[in-house]
């Protein structure tokens, strides 16, 4: 199953970066890749948001239900598709102090099968999630940083 480990340093203190990821209801003003989202429920540190995203190399919507489990203590979010068009979507979001602003670290692990071209899309489809993931921390970092 592949995986998708990302880091990027903010110059912002850890709860303002941690706030602005947590702010998912925001998130398509500021993320290319977000067409639209709607939090569905919230119970405590539990979210569960519908998810529009797009792929503008292929103009393809991707549309999933997303859990968010929020550890305020320690700064971390899991989170994992609930249902949608990934066969699977899982992580974690990780934030730390470090050298005067915050590190935020993606780790995010997944699977989206398209039977009829199997491995030949697969690389393809990687290298957009990788792009995806490194869009989102870079979007994160620019709204903190402002």
């Amino acid at each position: 199953m592949p995986t998708v480990e990302s880091t990027i340093w903010i110059e912002a203190p850890l709860d303002r970066v941690y706030a602005i990821a947590k702010d998912n209801e925001s998130f398509p003003e500021f993320m290319k890749d977000v067409k639209s989202l709607t939090v569905v429920e919230e119970d405590g540190p539990r979210v569960v948001s519908d998810y529009v995203g797009v792929v503008p190399q292929f103009m393809l919507k991707v549309r999933w239900r997303q859990e968010d489990v929020w550890d305020d203590a320690n700064h971390v979010c899991a989170f994992r598709q609930l249902q949608g068009d990934y066969d699977k979507l899982e992580g974690t979001w990780k934030f730390k102090e470090e050298n005067g602003g915050t590190r935020f670290d993606s780790f995010l692990e997944y699977e989206y099968n398209v039977p009829t071209l199997g491995p030949l899309v697969s690389k393809v489809i990687y290298s957009i999630v990788v792009k995806n993931v490194e869009n989102i921390l870079a979007a994160i970092k620019m709204r903190s940083e402002a």
